[in-house]
């Protein structure tokens, strides 16, 4: 038995989440991420209009507030903190 076979194997980088340029995406693509965002963060906090809050979030995507994160093993996009892992 060698050792190797013990040894932890490193995460395969093509199953890593990354950060997905904005200038790549339509912009029914980013208000479709920024609807997604809305409603899971405020749609279940007893917010009238969750969607209300649109506007903003597609605004903290252009400061780079929020960033496009993709997970190619579950191939999803997400917006969440640039400094998260996303999803």
């Amino acid at each position: 038995m060698s050792n190797d076979a013990l040894q932890p194997s490193d995460p395969d980088p093509r199953e890593e989440k990354f950060v997905v340029d904005t200038g790549l995406l339509t912009a029914d693509q980013l208000e479709g991420l920024a609807e997604e965002y809305c409603t899971r963060y405020h749609g279940l906090n007893d917010t009238e209009s969750p969607l209300a809050e649109r506007e903003r979030v597609l605004e903290a995507v252009r400061r780079g507030e929020l960033v496009v994160w993709f997970d190619p093993v579950e191939n999803t996009a997400g917006l969440g903190s640039p400094s998260g892992n996303g999803l």
